[in-house]
């Protein structure tokens, strides 16, 4: 299959086809949650023969790396819910290995080399450019008098990179001698392996500008410095070292194309068929019952069952309260999660070149404190926002907005809890939500925040505004029945990082686990990693092997 790319593409194409796939009495696998987590292990099951059927509620495939579409054949816009760029797409790059275990080929554009991420504080910018040394030489550059700490952050940077590469060629795995070469080779990694970013950056320097622009990514993993691993962060750092790109196409593509190979491969993706129960008998999941699609329930019986739903939702409803062990149970009761984000998606007139927009993505912050950034619950009110755009990312794609218009997207980190939008858990899994007034007036003034925000970075492009319409932490709890609304899973804080996080094996036999929350981390590449090591693990559970690429 080939993403088409006039400008009429609308990603939901398949959908009817999919939503009116009759579903098989029994599979091998049943995968509950058609996310990269779930994509990828069905299409890698499905190369080694194992029959699967992926199940999910929404009407496209693809979880968090969808593109939902407004407009008519003439007037299209397509926006990206939650991959806005990737890295490490380069040959030798992880996510374009996954793919091409499968046979797959993208295109990947590259973003601005010397600052796909640009740094926005009140009195200067910092833009991010691809590699250590070049990263270091504008760092020391622009604070001669922090060389010293600088250094030790960069190279914390590098051993960590060292480390993980050491664990990848291991398979996700640690071993001692991965370990012993921490403590030999890689101490700053080692000494700081379970500490928060705060930590090591009280380590490294006390200038809050410094510290800031360590820290200024925080938006990709929902954290603060006080809470988010360090390691976590490192690794996110060095992942977009090796380059950033985008997607050609945008990122439904990666979806598409997982969701087609699972099909071409004797497998199949049903729509708007969310996950009722896991059943399980025995102790031990026997399949899963779907919700009711048109007053129509269906079970399907199946060797394995594979979540790649929200963590806690797996554990706390969809399996049987009584299956539950009572360890994972509290376990689930004290997971921590990520903050969520609102997205206002905007089609502003004229190219945002000519507003001094760049192909990088610009993380705009009120000021260097970011503990405060994150402490939002009380009042409600934006403190920055990431501001990026498909169009220019992705110049030759049509689809992205109409001729003459840009599409662009601001974003920033907001509660996801209902009753901070004025709202009780049971009206928040209502749709009728939406006509709440407290929820209406909110989402208002935050979508005029960002708006002002794009704004005031580029100056005329509020009153080119042609399209507007965002989306609150409830849209994407109602679309994924994420907890609290977020998108990254489990909070990456060092008592939930790494070992600390679950595996790829469920407390049950025949469950398994895939996705954000699971130990390959989340984002795109830890989603596409969990479901190719998950696959693996279920193809030795079935007493067979995924063949060589």
């Amino acid at each position: 299959m080939q993403l088409r790319d006039h400008s009429d593409y609308d990603p939901t194409w398949m959908t009817k086809r999919r939503v009116k796939a009759p579903i098989p009495d029994r599979a091998d696998v049943a995968i509950v949650g058609a996310g990269l987590g779930g994509l990828t292990a069905g299409a890698y099951l499905a190369k080694a023969g194992v029959r699967v059927a992926v199940f999910d509620q929404h009407y496209v495939a693809g979880g968090c790396c969808t593109q939902f579409s407004r407009g008519g054949p003439r007037n299209r816009y397509n926006f990206d819910i939650g991959l806005h760029y990737i890295g490490d797409c380069g040959a030798d790059g992880k996510i374009p290995g996954i793919l091409a275990g499968l046979g797959i080929q993208l295109d990947y554009v590259p973003m601005d080399a010397d600052g796909f991420d640009t740094l926005v504080f009140p009195d200067f910018q910092f833009p991010i450019p691809v590699g250590h040394d070049a990263f270091r030489e504008r760092f020391v550059s622009m604070f001669p008098k922090e060389r010293r700490g600088i250094d030790r952050y960069v190279r914390f940077l590098r051993e960590v990179d060292a480390l993980l590469d050491r664990v990848d060629r291991n398979k996700g795995r640690m071993s001692w001698g991965i370990a012993w070469h921490a403590m030999t080779r890689g101490r700053l990694a080692g000494k700081y392996q379970h500490a928060t970013l705060q930590d090591l950056l009280d380590s490294c320097s006390n200038d809050p500008q410094v510290r800031a622009v360590m820290a200024g990514q925080n938006g990709d993993y929902g954290l603060p410095p006080s809470k988010v691993s360090a390691a976590l962060h490192a690794g996110l750092s060095n992942h977009y070292f090796r380059g950033a790109y985008y997607p050609h196409g945008g990122g439904q593509t990666i979806a598409d194309r997982l969701s087609q190979y699972i099909e071409d491969h004797g497998g199949s993706v049903h729509l708007r068929h969310g996950v009722e129960q896991i059943l399980v008998e025995d102790g031990r999941t026997v399949g899963v019952r779907t919700m009711s699609h048109q007053g129509v329930t269906h079970e399907l019986r199946a060797n394995a069952v594979l979540s790649n739903a929200d963590l806690r939702e797996t554990l706390e409803r969809l399996l049987p309260a009584e299956a539950v062990p009572a360890e994972w149970q509290q376990r689930s009761r004290n997971f921590e999660m990520a903050a969520a984000i609102f997205m206002t998606c905007l089609g502003i007139r004229r190219d945002m070149r000519e507003r001094g927009m760049k192909t990088s993505n610009y993380w705009q912050f009120d000021g260097y404190d970011f503990e405060s950034f994150y402490d939002t619950a009380h009042d409600m009110v934006p403190r920055g926002a990431y501001i990026t755009s498909a169009t220019l990312k992705d110049p030759t794609t049509t689809h992205h907005a109409p001729p003459g218009i840009s599409n662009v997207e601001a974003m920033t980190v907001l509660s996801g809890k209902p009753e901070h939008w004025g709202l009780d858990q049971g009206s928040a899994a209502d749709w009728d939500y939406k006509r709440n007034p407290r929820y209406q007036e909110l989402k208002a003034r935050i979508e005029d925040d960002m708006i002002a925000r794009v704004d005031a970075l580029f100056p005329g492009s509020a009153a080119a505004v042609v399209f507007r319409e965002s989306a609150s932490p409830l849209s994407h709890t109602r679309y994924t029945h994420a907890t609290d609304g977020t998108g990254y899973g489990l909070a990456a804080t060092p008592q939930q990082f790494f070992q600390h996080r679950p595996g790829y094996t469920g407390p049950l036999p025949g469950l398994f686990f895939t996705g954000a929350s699971t130990r390959a981390g989340h984002g795109v590449l830890g989603a596409m990693l969990s479901g190719q090591r998950c696959a693996r693990r279920i193809a030795r559970e079935l007493d067979t092997a995924i063949p060589a690429a």
